[in-house]
């Protein structure tokens, strides 16, 4: 089987197994590209949702057209993207309808409440599991919770913290020893 081909059907299947946003899909798309077909690895991982929050767009497409472009270059990038987004476009166009119908069933809301919580276990397993491939040094730790504070006491736009821990990336790896 080509490899476009595979690129565009473990896309696929991450779309289509993966609710609840771009977030919540990271666990997935870690256990498929970088467990199973090991086709990055997982600090290259920890670098594409990087650069994947940096770039407009949603962090799920993002990451799958960084992941194809590092598999297979551009035609790898088109794969993965048209792979992550099918299941949800069809799904999406499908759903429109009996969701319009339906929205007021109590049904759909207690099935929708009780993905939530779901949602929420899902992006604290990948933080815990990046952050055990990030937080490796006592930098790493200082810079997290420096960071943490930022944000907690300030609303700082995402670009800004990302400009931030790269400056004290700067700073604590090539201007202070330890």
């Amino acid at each position: 089987m080509s490899i476009l081909i595979k690129i565009f059907l473990s896309f696929l299947k991450i779309g289509a197994f993966s609710f609840g946003g771009g977030y919540a899909m990271l666990p997935v798309i870690q256990r498929e590209i970088v467990e199973n077909h090991k086709w990055i690895t997982a600090k290259q991982f920890i670098d594409i949702i990087g650069i994947s929050q940096m770039t407009p767009g949603p962090i799920a497409i993002n990451s799958a057209t960084f992941v194809g472009f590092k598999v297979s270059g551009v035609f790898g990038s088109v794969a993965a993207t048209l792979g992550v987004i099918s299941f949800s476009f069809f799904l999406v166009s499908i759903a429109n309808h009996f969701l319009l119908k339906f929205k007021e069933s109590t049904v759909m809301k207690a099935a929708l409440a009780g993905m939530r919580p779901a949602m929420i276990g899902l992006i604290i397993s990948v933080f815990v599991s990046l952050g055990k491939e990030s937080y490796k040094d006592i930098k790493s730790i200082v810079i997290g919770i420096i960071v943490l504070i930022l944000l907690l006491t300030n609303k700082l736009h995402p670009i800004s913290v990302i400009m931030i821990s790269g400056i004290l990336g700067i700073i604590f790896y090539s201007l202070i020893p330890i």
